[in-house]
């Protein structure tokens, strides 16, 4: 079964690897591109609640979603200039390559195979998370070890398809996949109780419990995070000033929560006399016209969609319908990973 699922994703890799060797972006093209279209090309999840997901009414939030917003108002100053494009897992990369979308901000985990074989450059992940998995209560698993002879329900073409192989075959174990493309009909295959573990990034589990079941206290999260999953926007190679502009947008929302810069203070800090203050909100320097932006880009991005302290509680925080604690998603002074580099 393990050469099974190495075989499926060596053959993805190698086909899109292919076609990136077809498509790749010249410097600056990426950003005339989107100025002449007059809008973002953003390719996201089409359903991972917390990260990016329509309403019924067609309007997109999530946590990924707001990343596409901040590259907006960087461009345009105008954060609603972007529009969605829901890619599913084996969509995704043929889209980022093909030019079919600007940027991918679509839970995609930054990994060496990816960053090379793929064409893609990745900037700094905006969220840390790893393999999990929710179970039916009551079926008496508690473990990960409690999984032995399970059906487990996978996307393909993920690093989880791969996690999982990994993980099972690394405890001596034995597990039957349910692979599924389509996400509502994957989740759908758990909740009807065809498999008995749902598998995808840990953070996604908690959307599934509270908005695809009906009694979310019937489901259980396993305790424990079985891989590094870190959550990274992606481009094409070939084109450095776009990858730097969403390199330094995610830097931007970063550096503005630890500086205490948030969308309502902005406009006061503008008086700041604190030089990293000044140079991420362009009091001070030409940062801006150094990305091909205007000198305020990053006072649009903070005043339009928050710095990333915001964007988190909006889509995570206690009053959100996905809680989570942010754990290794905070700022490297409060212990965790979020570090942005210094904009001078």
């Amino acid at each position: 079964m393990t050469k099974i699922f190495k075989s499926l994703s060596t053959g993805m890799l190698i086909g899109a690897a292919a076609l990136a060797t077809a498509a790749q972006a010249e410097s600056g093209d990426t950003l005339a591109s989107i100025k002449s279209r007059g809008e973002l090309l953003c390719g996201v999840h089409p359903a991972r609640h917390g990260f990016a997901a329509p309403d019924s009414q067609g309007n997109w939030a999530g946590l990924e979603v707001d990343y596409c917003h901040a590259l907006a108002a960087a461009v345009f100053g105008d954060a609603d200039k972007v529009r969605f494009v829901a890619l599913s897992s084996q969509q995704r990369f043929p889209a980022i390559q093909s030019g079919e979308v600007d940027v991918l901000v679509r839970n995609v985990t930054a990994t060496l195979g990816r960053d090379t074989a793929l064409g893609l450059n990745f900037a700094p992940p905006i969220f840390y998370t790893g393999t999990g998995f929710l179970v039916h209560a009551g079926s008496g698993v508690e473990t990960v070890e409690d999984l032995d002879g399970a059906t487990i329900c996978v996307a393909p073409g993920s690093t989880t398809e791969r996690n999982v192989a990994q993980i099972f075959a690394s405890r001596g174990m034995e597990y039957t996949p349910v692979v599924i493309e389509n996400n509502k009909q994957l989740v759908d295959a758990y909740v009807t109780g065809r498999c008995d573990a749902l598998t995808k990034d840990k953070a996604a589990l908690p959307g599934v419990r509270a908005y695809d079941t009906t009694d979310p206290k019937e489901h259980v999260l396993l305790p424990g995070i079985f891989s590094k999953e870190p959550l990274a926007p992606a481009v094409r190679q070939g084109d450095d000033q776009w990858y730097d502009i969403v390199k330094w947008v995610v830097y931007a929302t970063f550096n503005a929560e630890e500086l205490g810069v948030t969308s309502e203070n902005a406009e006061e800090m503008r008086n700041s006399d604190d030089v990293d203050v000044m140079s991420l909100l362009g009091t001070t320097g030409d940062y801006g016209s150094k990305l091909g932006l205007t000198e305020d880009w990053a006072y649009d991005v903070i005043t339009q969609v928050g710095n990333y302290g915001e964007i988190y509680d909006r889509h995570f925080g206690p009053d959100s319908p996905v809680q989570l604690d942010r754990d290794l998603n905070k700022q490297w002074t409060d212990g965790g990973l979020l570090y942005g580099f210094p904009i001078k």
